[in-house]
């Protein structure tokens, strides 16, 4: 009997090279991902997976690229399920959305927000969908501003000019400086706090990550849009499996 060549064992190779990626990366973290290992797990020879990834460099790449969609599609979702009307609401379903999606996909929360992998430098095709996992909240943002509801403060606003401020307003056009400064300093807030929640690193005095990320949520409601709404029953994300 003929053996099954590699398509056939692997009928969409592409995507098992992808998943054996994250599942070593949560065995092993991403500065170990190996594409002969890759290789070995799935029974295929080195010259097969380097025809489909060329080298380790653009499978990091590729992974990135890959958290940065699922992170963007998940707050669009969170954000779009409620009325285009109801801005405070889908500023706060897009903060729970985050953290939420930080607890359910830690290795990939960590690939993109977590420790450099050393010698690995992000390439630029890799800022469209770091630019669209901001998006949703800088929607928000700027449909607040346009409303007349946006209080910006002191927040230091992106200086034109500046390689930052341009590669940002390419990929996010249509939206005023302020509610990208604001966008940027609210995502920073929430970033830390889901951040020391996943690390283990919570500051003691008995409040849960969710406590903290809800507390939060409202301090930004009320800091840049005079917001304090009631937020009973919000922000109680159901806790990923450990």
């Amino acid at each position: 009997m003929a053996r099954p060549t590699k398509q056939q064992q692997h009928p969409d190779l592409g995507h098992a090279i992808m998943r054996t990626a994250w599942q070593q990366i949560a065995t092993s973290g991403a500065a170990a991902l190996s594409l002969r290992a890759i290789a070995r797990e799935l029974g295929i020879s080195a010259p097969a997976i380097y025809h489909y990834v060329p080298d380790r460099d653009a499978l990091v790449t590729a992974l990135v690229i890959e958290a940065y969609t699922s992170f963007s599609d998940h707050q669009h979702a969170a954000c779009d399920a409620l009325p285009e009307d109801d801005s405070i609401g889908r500023l706060r379903a897009t903060g729970q959305a985050y953290r939420q999606w930080a607890l359910e996909h830690p290795q990939h929360y960590q690939l993109i927000f977590g420790a450099p992998i050393p010698g690995y430098h992000a390439p630029a095709t890799v800022i469209p969908a770091a630019a669209q996992a901001l998006r949703p909240l800088l929607g928000v943002v700027e449909t607040l501003r346009r409303r007349g509801r946006l209080r910006p403060g002191h927040v230091p606003l992106p200086a034109p000019g500046t390689s930052a401020h341009c590669t940002s307003l390419q990929h996010l056009d249509g939206c005023a400086p302020e509610s990208l400064g604001v966008a940027l300093v609210i995502w920073a807030r929430v970033h830390g706090i889901v951040s020391l929640e996943l690390g283990g690193q919570l500051p003691p005095g008995g409040f849960t990550g969710g406590d903290l990320h809800r507390r939060e949520l409202e301090a930004i409601e009320h800091e840049f849009f005079g917001e304090r709404p009631p937020m009973a029953g919000c922000g109680h994300v159901q806790e990923a499996p450990a």
